[in-house]
C-alpha cells in the first residue's frame, strides 16, 4: 500500500510540474530544508539546471529524495511521465492529421515510433536501476549500471531523432510547435536524468577502486 501511494504521488507531482499551473510545494520541516538545497546542487551538474530544479523541487518536502540514488529514481521516473504525456499527444495528433491526409502525418507516425521507443527504454532503466540497488559492490553492478546507461541514452538518442523531423520553420504550425516543445522537452529531462545518474553510479565505481 506504501509503495502505491508513493507513486500516486509521484505521478501527481509530476503532473504538476508539467502543467505549470502551479507552484512547487514551499518546504516544510527540517527534510525539506535539507533537501531544497541538496536537489538545487545536484541540478547544477546537469546540462539544464533550472529545468532540473523547477521538476525536482516538488520534491523537496520528501524526506528521502537526499541522496544520489532517489534523485536518480525521481529524475527518471519525471522522464518517463513526460515521455507518456508526449507520446499520448503525438498518438492524438497522429489520428486527426491522418484523418484529413495531412503532409504532416509521416513526420508525426515516425516521431511517435521515437518517443515509444523512449517511453520503453526508461520503463526498462527504472526497473534496472531497482535491479541494480538490489546487488552488492561487484561486476553485477556495474552490468545494471551499463544497462541503466544504454537505455537512458538510447531514450535521449530517439527524442532527439524525433526532433530531427521538425526542422525550424519560418511559419511553423502550431501543432509541429507544440509537438517540438514537447519532445525537446522529453530530451532535455532525460538528459538531466542521465546526468543525475552517472552522479548515482560514481559511487559504486569509486567503492570498487578501494576494494583490495
Amino acid at each position: 500500500m506504501a509503495k502505491v501511494s508513493s507513486s500516486l504521488v509521484l505521478l501527481f507531482i509530476c503532473v504538476l510540474c508539467i502543467i505549470g499551473t502551479v507552484e512547487p510545494a514551499k518546504p516544510r520541516g527540517r527534510h525539506s530544508q535539507q533537501a531544497r538545497p541538496y536537489i538545487e546542487a545536484s541540478c547544477k551538474g546537469t546540462r539544464y539546471p533550472n529545468l532540473c530544479i523547477q521538476c525536482l523541487s516538488g520534491f523537496a518536502n520528501s524526506s528521502t529524495i537526499q541522496n544520489p540514488e532517489e534523485l536518480a529514481k525521481v529524475a527518471l521516473s519525471v522522464s518517463l511521465y513526460r515521455a507518456h504525456h508526449t507520446r499520448w499527444f503525438l498518438l492524438k495528433a497522429a489520428k486527426q492529421l491522418q484523418a484529413v491526409k495531412a503532409r504532416e502525418y509521416p513526420a508525426v507516425s515516425d516521431c511517435l515510433k521515437q518517443i515509444d521507443d523512449s517511453v520503453f527504454q526508461l520503463s526498462q532503466s527504472i526497473r534496472e536501476l531497482r535491479r541494480m540497488n538490489e546487488s552488492a559492490v561487484s561486476d553485477d553492478v556495474f552490468w545494471h549500471i551499463s544497462n541503466v546507461e544504454t537505455w537512458t541514452s538510447a531514450a535521449l538518442t530517439d527524442a532527439s531523432t524525433c526532433l530531427d523531423e521538425f526542422p525550424t520553420e519560418r511559419n511553423m504550425s502550431k501543432m509541429k510547435a507544440t509537438i517540438k516543445g514537447k519532445v525537446l522537452n522529453v530530451a532535455q529531462v532525460t538528459s538531466n536524468a542521465l546526468a543525475l545518474f552517472h552522479r548515482y553510479a560514481a559511487r559504486y565505481k569509486a567503492a570498487a577502486e578501494t576494494r583490495p
